[in-house]
């Protein structure tokens, strides 16, 4: 993110004014819309080109930015505590800073070992579903002696439309996601992992790249080691974030959806038993093993513990990634963004998820639903807008993009989603009709659709006629 706004003419400028000096390209510390900025231990600062020696100067004298140092502070950082921090290049940085001591602790453990540890902590994937780790990957190694060896896979797709959290990650902290795939791998017991990258993630691919090289050159995985990682590129669809459309998409066929069952837990890639795990989730079991279960419930919710990256964009001051427990209220992700204070409300959970009015700024983010009219955590995006882009023209949009996005396998999906566009312009433009079409066509997408995008397509056509039905039309 940092390069699209100069970051790389800053860099240019520091090693050129200050050749005694080191001056290191980090990774971004999510804080967009501080970016370029210059660091040093805990004071950091926002500069351009321009000035960048100046705030170098100063910062290396500690005299951070406090607006910054506000931001980063009202956050629970564990997952991008090393972002922006390290030189994502470099193993050594990355072993200084803790990493892999994890993975040591899981080798101490055993395999059964680190599967105790993860059902104590009760963490989630966070993808969207948040099914318990635990649980699925006791059904792949339960499945083994039918299906074979299992295989891991990694989903770095990422194609939802306003998320950007495990690029971060992967930029500024790639060998945090080695190492948890390292753990993933050992307690399931798979000897390759297939990191599924966003065929438009160039950045994210390189440093993946240059992180599991370095460790591959440390011993930690390699033939050796027992773990081989191979990087795959994704076309950068959304649908093909979906976890069937994946291993298709590996195995080199259409991306298109499966029909389950059975699951990629007893047949997945190759018909052998697959787990498949986000960065995001992935992310988080090193420090799981190295700190311990109880660590990790001391932030967060009984039956969700642990953080959670929150995508931020739109009507924000400060948009950018932030880190923040499970069960914080939507009010405090949006006082710590900055957010307008004229929101006519927000849009969280992307395209498959639904719209918030101000009224309901109080719900706690959560797995599951967090309204009944549609609305649903997701990945963890939140697009907040105001009556610039009003209420009718977000709904527009979403119900666009998924039409557009349809893979076309199953009918309901490729036809339902179409109509559905075209119902909501109906209804907008005055044509009464267009609602009880609208309520044939949610119950369809739901009930019959083949994968996630069709199923929850409605929901941001649904939450927006609960709550904003007067603007949307007529009722």
């Amino acid at each position: 993110m940092g390069r699209a706004l100069g970051a790389l003419e800053v860099l240019a400028t520091l090693r050129e004014a200050l050749p005694n000096g080191e001056a290191i390209e980090a990774g971004s510390d999510g804080a967009t819309w501080a970016a370029p900025s210059v660091a040093w231990g805990e004071a950091a600062a926002p500069c351009s080109a321009a000035d960048a020696v100046a705030t170098a100067t100063a910062v290396l004298q500690g005299e951070g930015d406090t607006e910054l140092a506000t931001y980063l502070g009202a956050q629970s950082r564990r997952l991008l505590e090393r972002c922006g921090r390290i030189d994502p290049s470099s193993l050594e940085d990355a072993r200084s800073a803790g990493a892999y001591e994890g993975w040591s602790a899981a080798e101490t453990l055993g395999a059964e070992g680190v599967l105790q540890v993860l059902k104590a902590s009760g963490l989630r994937g966070r993808g969207g579903a948040y099914f318990p780790v635990h649980l699925k990957w006791r059904a792949a190694i339960e499945a083994a002696p039918r299906n074979g060896q299992p295989l891991l896979v990694v989903n770095a797709e990422e194609g939802e439309p306003g998320v950007f959290k495990d690029r971060v990650l992967m930029e500024g902290d790639p060998q945090r996601l080695v190492e948890g795939i390292r753990i993933a791998a050992f307690a399931i017991g798979a000897e390759r992992a297939y990191l599924y990258i966003n065929g438009q993630a160039d950045l994210s691919a390189e440093r993946m790249a240059e992180a599991i090289e370095a460790a591959a050159a440390g011993g930690l995985i390699g033939a050796e080691a027992g773990l081989e990682i191979e990087i795959r590129r994704g076309g950068g669809g959304y649908v093909c974030g979906e976890e069937t459309v994946i291993l298709e998409s590996i195995e080199g066929q259409r991306a298109v959806p499966r029909l389950r069952p059975p699951f990629p837990t007893e047949r997945g890639l190759w018909g052998r038993p697959t787990v498949i795990n986000n960065v995001e989730t992935l992310c988080n079991l090193p420090d799981v093993l190295r700190h311990g279960a109880a660590w990790f419930r001391e932030v967060g919710s009984e039956d969700a513990p642990g953080t959670k990256l929150i995508s931020l964009s739109g009507a924000f001051a400060k948009p950018g990634l932030i880190e923040v427990p499970l069960g914080t209220a939507v009010a405090e992700i949006l006082e710590i963004g900055g957010a307008a204070s004229d929101l006519e409300g927000i849009a969280i959970g992307g395209p498959s998820g639904g719209l918030l009015p101000p009224a309901k700024f109080d719900t706690p983010i959560a797995p599951g639903a967090l309204d009944p009219a549609g609305a649903v955590l997701g990945a963890g995006g939140i697009q907040a807008f105001t009556a610039e882009f009003p209420v009718a023209a977000v709904v527009a949009v979403q119900a666009s993009y998924n039409a557009h996005e349809s893979c076309g396998k199953c009918t309901p999906c490729r036809e339902g989603s179409g109509r559905l566009e075209e119902a909501l312009q109906r209804l907008r433009a005055g044509d009464e009709t267009a609602r009880a079409d609208i309520d044939e066509l949610v119950a369809l997408l739901r009930l019959a659709s083949l994968c996630g995008l069709g199923q929850m397509a409605p929901g941001p056509v649904t939450s927006a006629l609960e709550d904003f039905g007067a603007a949307i039309g007529p009722a």
